[in-house]
């Protein structure tokens, strides 16, 4: 079972990792809600983040995982299908 929590903080170094887009921490945190696009990440960016997501945790996220439009939604889909082992 894993009960790692993947955070703002982890998911704007992910989305500099895997998709080159530079997002403060503090700026991911205010605009959590806001659509991804105006983060400047768009839909393959995001795939990027759920491959190393999945490769990190050895575990497939759910197909819908790539097609949360916030980072508010796309963290509480992956932190609860983390929790949840399904």
């Amino acid at each position: 079972m894993i009960t790692t929590e993947v955070t703002l903080i982890e998911l704007a170094s992910l989305m500099k990792k895997a998709a080159g887009v530079s997002v403060d921490p503090k700026d991911l945190e205010k605009s959590s809600d806001s659509p991804f696009g105006t983060l400047g990440l768009d839909s393959l960016g995001l795939l990027g983040i759920v491959g190393e997501l999945e490769n990190r945790y050895s575990h497939p996220l759910p197909p819908d995982a790539e097609r949360c439009k916030t980072p508010r939604e796309f963290l509480d889909l992956v932190n609860n299908t983390l929790k949840s082992g399904a």
